[in-house]
């Protein structure tokens, strides 16, 4: 196995070629549900710019005790083979009144649930203008030091990041469980 050492940065190059546990671990996909396969088809692929490559269908006839069931799951290529997919379902054992966000829906703000996906500075302008023309401007822009992002919030209410490395995260491990660890004020009283 390879290990980041202390000092090395995280950047669009880098997590390419070193894996923390080993090769191949990396998200094949992440499913999210929608209500509006149309709407996130435009999103992801006409806005985005993520080719839809792959879809399934299964439906289930309703039988008398059942009632007829449906589910579609589709992807969308982000990049280097990784995927964001999505579930469109009818019967399928979901509550009527099922949310699609992430974030909101559970009492958290937009942000905190969200997906960044890699990106450059020509990638993000050429989305900016993408979502301009459709009227669509981004939730918030951020400089975090370590990288540039947009983030836009997609029909679903799932808010996505567009993350331009600016160098990049540096590796420090010891000092990351540190600050993890470290109690909040308040906490250790």
């Amino acid at each position: 196995m390879e290990w980041l050492a202390s000092g090395d940065v995280i950047g669009a190059s880098h997590c390419r070629t070193v894996a923390y546990y080993g090769p191949g671990m990396a998200f094949h996909h992440v499913a999210f549900a929608t209500r509006d396969l149309e709407a996130t088809h435009r999103f992801y692929e006409d806005l985005m710019g993520f080719p839809l490559v792959h879809s399934e269908f299964e439906e289930h006839s309703g039988d008398g005790e059942r009632p007829r069931a449906w589910i579609k799951h589709v992807f969308y290529d982000t990049g280097d083979g990784e995927c964001m997919a999505f579930f469109a379902l009818e019967n399928m054992g979901e509550q009527l009144d099922f949310s699609t966000d992430v974030s909101t829906s559970v009492g958290l703000p937009v942000w905190v649930n969200h997906v960044a996906v890699r990106a450059d500075e020509e990638l993000r302008r050429t989305v900016r203008e993408r979502m301009a023309e459709a009227g669509v401007e981004p939730l918030m822009e951020l400089d975090h030091d370590w990288c540039q992002s947009s983030y836009y919030l997609d029909p679903n209410g799932i808010l996505v990041e567009l993350c331009e490395d600016a160098p990049g995260i540096e590796v420090d491990p010891q000092r990351a469980l540190e600050i993890m660890r470290a109690p909040v004020r308040g906490d250790d009283a």
